[in-house]
């Protein structure tokens, strides 16, 4: 929208300048008649430029309040994806803390029935 406005700025200016000298070439006037006229149109063409300009002015502060609220919508979310992202973390952290211990309990148990079988087996060899 901007780079638009920016063109059509920049073609009303240039089609401004273009028509005066134009006017200037071809004026039957004379030269305090053409002085005149070239006042007022210069008023005209200034008086349009600042209403162009006004008019990009608005649309500008129009599109930085959403991009404002666009950016503030955007950190909020953030923050919020980054804080359940740390729960998670942690929620996890924890789970597989749990899951160690339960899996060293299960082969501590597992080492201590096999050395138990073995004593057996040994025993039963040294007696038989």
């Amino acid at each position: 929208m901007s780079e638009n406005g920016s063109d059509f700025l920049k073609g009303l200016i240039f089609g401004g300048l273009v028509g005066v000298a134009i006017g200037l070439l071809y004026a039957p006037k004379s030269g305090k008649e053409t002085r005149d006229d070239l006042t007022v149109r210069a008023d005209e063409f200034i008086s349009k430029a600042k209403q162009e300009m006004e008019k990009h002015r608005e649309d500008y502060e129009a599109a930085l309040e959403r991009i404002k609220k666009t950016g503030s919508s955007i950190k909020h979310k953030a923050s919020m994806a980054q804080e359940k992202i740390g729960s998670l973390a942690h929620s996890g952290k924890e789970t597989a803390e749990e899951k160690r211990k339960r899996l060293k309990k299960a082969l501590d148990a597992g080492v201590a029935a096999y050395r138990s079988k073995q004593k057996t087996k040994s025993v039963k060899k040294i007696k038989g």
